[in-house]
Order: C-alpha cells, then sequence, then structure tokens
C-alpha cells in the first residue's frame, strides 16, 4: 500500500488533505442518503450504497486511493447514463480522483496502518566483550 503514495503530507497540505477528504465524504454521505430515503431503482441503490461506503471510507482515510477511484468511477457512470445535474457529478468525480492520486495525508488511517515507521534496534554486544 505504502507504493501508492509519495508521501504522507503533513502541516498545511496535510491539514488540507483532511479537509478535502471530510468535505466530499460528507457531501456524498449526504447525496447517497438522501437518494437511498427516496426508493430508487435498485441500480441507484447499489450506486449509493457504494458511495455511501466509498465516503466513510475517505472521512477515515481509509483505503483512500481504492475509496477515491471506485467513488470517481461511479460518478462518472452517473454522468453517462442518468438525466440530472451533470455538472455535480463530474466535481465529485475530479475531486474524488485527486484525492486518490493525491493520498489521504498525515492525519488519516492509512498513515497509521502504512506509514514510515521508527524501528530502534537494541544496541549490539561488542565482540570484544563476548570473550
Amino acid at each position: 500500500m505504502r507504493r501508492l503514495y509519495s508521501t504522507f503530507a503533513g502541516g498545511s497540505p496535510g491539514i488540507g488533505l483532511l479537509i478535502l477528504r471530510l468535505v466530499l465524504g460528507s457531501v456524498l454521505v449526504v447525496r447517497a442518503s438522501f437518494k437511498l430515503w427516496s426508493d430508487p431503482p435498485l441500480t441507484l441503490t447499489i450506486a449509493s450504497v457504494i458511495l455511501l461506503a466509498g465516503a466513510i471510507l475517505l472521512i477515515l482515510g481509509l483505503w483512500t486511493p481504492i475509496a477515491g477511484t471506485i467513488v470517481a468511477l461511479v460518478e462518472l457512470w452517473k454522468i453517462l447514463t442518468l438525466p440530472g445535474d451533470k455538472w455535480v457529478w463530474l466535481l465529485l468525480a475530479t475531486i474524488s480522483a485527486a484525492v486518490a492520486m493525491l493520498g489521504p495525508g498525515l492525519w488519516s488511517v492509512d498513515a497509521r496502518l502504512f506509514g514510515w515507521k521508527r524501528v530502534e534496534a537494541p544496541p549490539r554486544k561488542s565482540s570484544l566483550t563476548s570473550r
């Protein structure tokens, strides 16, 4: 998983990625929830459940490249096959793809699971003291 990210950005870029993930995820949660409450057809129900799961993963910052790519693909599918507000879907697809490519940032579950870790090696015994 580490090779999917260049680094886990900290500081201002990390905060920016956190804000981006939170806003994108919350918009997706609200839109998918409204769609699920309106009793949509089966294809839209499946798409809404996928978007809801992807939104939760993006908010947590877990499996961010995979979740962002899946959300972007579902939004592109909606652009190509459904009538409606294609500009909102395009915006969500673009932001999802950008988050998938940039990574989750330092404040994410991915950074905790797959980030660089510091390992302290115990001191070695000198060869002189072992004789």
